[in-house]
């Protein structure tokens, strides 16, 4: 059985700030699905608190110089929150993407999260924030697209369970809890397992 270089950029949640334990984190929880699957992945994680889209060249440059055979991106929330234009950060990531793609690895990325149902947004701009993330996330979805990769778009579910269950966010109210992690990483494995399922192939 072949080593998979697995590697995980983006920001804080890439970083799995919020879990309490390492294990619970988004790379170390997807890393034991891939290994239930029989793949035998060496986890590698890149990921930077506050990270935007054009934080992701340095990213990049980190995971090339490791190795990289399946690489999964998780940004767009500071891109978001700092008003940054989705044609901007969208071109950031395709280009990301695009350098990876030619790198022959496999990419997986999850777009921006709907960030209109986070408890601090007040009730009136929730709608508009929601839209808004969409936007952004649409915006991704199609650089992604263009670039090669793939698109783990985790869709409303994930987002109206943590809506509905206070404890899936950790104490600052914005990152994922531990719990709330399991349930992203449960959202996302048939994603990563699919494209690590090609690449062995």
């Amino acid at each position: 059985m072949s080593i998979l270089r697995f590697c995980v950029l983006g920001d804080s949640l890439a970083a799995g700030v919020g879990s309490t334990r390492p294990e619970d984190t988004l790379g170390q929880r997807l890393t034991r699905r891939l290994s239930a699957a029989g793949h035998a992945p060496d986890l590698h994680g890149f990921g930077v608190p506050g990270a935007r889209s054009d934080d992701l060249e340095r990213q990049v440059g980190a995971t090339l110089r490791t190795g990289v055979d399946l690489a999964l991106i998780v940004i767009g929330t500071n891109d978001l929150t700092r008003f940054v234009p989705p044609a901007v950060a969208a071109g950031q990531l395709h280009d990301a993407v695009a350098r990876l793609v030619r790198a022959d690895a496999r990419v997986v990325v999850v777009p921006a999260p709907d960030l209109g149902i986070v408890s601090w947004v007040p009730g009136a701009y929730r709608q508009l924030v929601s839209a808004a993330s969409g936007q952004y996330a649409q915006a991704q979805s199609e650089a992604v697209i263009r670039a090669g990769g793939a698109v783990a778009a985790p869709g409303p579910a994930l987002g109206a369970r943590f809506a509905a269950d206070p404890a899936l966010f950790s104490a600052d109210r914005l990152h994922p809890s531990s719990a709330g992690y399991g349930v992203i990483a449960d959202a996302l494995a048939p994603h990563l397992l699919a494209v690590a399922a090609d690449l062995a192939a």
